[in-house]
């Protein structure tokens, strides 16, 4: 599945940027704060499609705070709290960068944020692929 595989590469992409430490550089600040949004983006789109094939969320659209709680309801994420703090992160840093901000958030990332996508990675490949 092709959106799913877009996910697992931004995820291995957010590893890769996540073993950089503080301080980081602008580039590297930079970097990382888009690689979370591509990561983010990637999660939540492939959620939809999911449940979509599933036949668990018909409309064909659909917000990611939406998205987020049909995936929660369906077994598919099991901290949608730690998700729905992820979203606002993520909203935060898309309409009001700021260095304290994005500094924030990588710390997240490095020890919550990162382990939302493991685990969703994890239950997608355990109960969600259609081989």
């Amino acid at each position: 599945m092709k959106k799913y595989e877009n996910f697992c590469r931004a995820l291995e992409n957010l590893h890769e940027g996540l073993k950089l430490d503080e301080p980081y550089s602008v580039v590297e600040q930079t970097g990382i704060v888009g690689l979370f949004e591509i990561c983010f983006e990637q999660a939540w789109k492939t959620m939809k499609t999911l449940l979509e094939e599933d036949g668990r969320f018909g409309q064909k659209t659909g917000s990611p705070r939406g998205i987020l709680k049909t995936a929660y309801q369906c077994g598919m994420l099991d901290n949608e709290e730690g998700w729905l703090e992820l979203l606002e992160a993520r909203n935060l840093l898309a309409h009001t960068y700021s260095d304290e901000q994005s500094l924030t958030v990588i710390r997240q990332m490095k020890t919550n944020y990162i382990l939302l996508f493991d685990a969703l990675k994890k239950e997608i490949e355990a109960h969600w692929l259609i081989e």
